[in-house]
C-alpha cells in the first residue's frame, strides 16, 4: 500500500464515481473531476495518512484507495481521524480493503491517533460487516440525515480505538 500519485487519479475517479453514480455508499451526487482528485491527493501527501492505493500484483493496476482526514475541526479532535475506503467492484472480497485499512491504522498509530471513525450508509451492509470484521464498533446511528436517490438515508458511525 503506497501513497497515491498523479498516475492514480483516473483509476481513483473510476472507483469513486462508480459509487457516487450507483450506490448510497456515499451520500454525494457530485462526481469527482480530475482536478478534484488531484487536489484531494496533493493536500494529503504531507498528512500522517495520505491517500493510499492498493495495486494488483504484477500489473500495478489500482484496485482501490483509502484515506483518513480530520474527523472534525478544532484542537479537541486532533487525535481522531475519519476513514474512507473504496474498491473497484471487481476487487472486493480479495483482501485489498483489509490491507488498505491495516496500512491506514498503522500510519495513524505512528502519528499518535487515538480513534478512527467511519461514517457508513445504513444501507451498506457490506461496509458495516467489513468494518466490524476489522475491529470497528457501531457507536451511533443518525436516522435520515442523508438524502439520495429520492430517499432518506441513515448514517451509522463506527469507531476503532487505537490507544487505551
Amino acid at each position: 500500500m503506497l501513497p497515491a500519485t498523479h498516475a492514480d487519479i483516473l483509476a481513483i475517479g473510476r472507483v469513486w464515481n462508480h459509487y457516487i453514480r450507483n450506490s448510497s455508499a456515499t451520500f454525494t451526487a457530485d462526481e469527482k473531476s480530475e482536478d478534484d482528485l488531484r487536489i484531494y491527493i496533493e493536500t494529503r501527501l504531507s498528512e500522517a495518512v495520505p491517500v493510499l492505493v492498493a495495486r494488483q500484483q504484477g500489473q500495478g493496476a489500482c484496485l482501490g484507495f483509502a484515506a483518513a482526514s480530520p474527523f472534525r475541526s478544532g484542537p479537541g479532535y486532533a487525535h481522531s481521524l475519519e476513514t474512507s475506503v473504496m474498491l473497484a467492484p471487481e476487487a472486493t472480497r480479495q483482501g485489498a480493503g483489509r490491507a488498505l485499512m491495516e496500512e491506514v491504522e498503522a500510519r495513524a498509530r505512528r502519528a499518535g491517533v487515538h480513534v478512527l471513525v467511519a461514517g457508513i450508509s445504513g444501507e451498506n451492509s457490506d461496509a458495516l460487516a467489513f468494518h466490524t470484521r476489522i475491529g470497528f464498533e457501531e457507536v451511533g446511528r443518525m436516522p435520515e440525515v442523508g438524502f439520495k436517490f429520492e430517499r432518506w438515508l441513515d448514517l451509522v458511525l463506527m469507531q476503532k480505538l487505537l490507544t487505551p
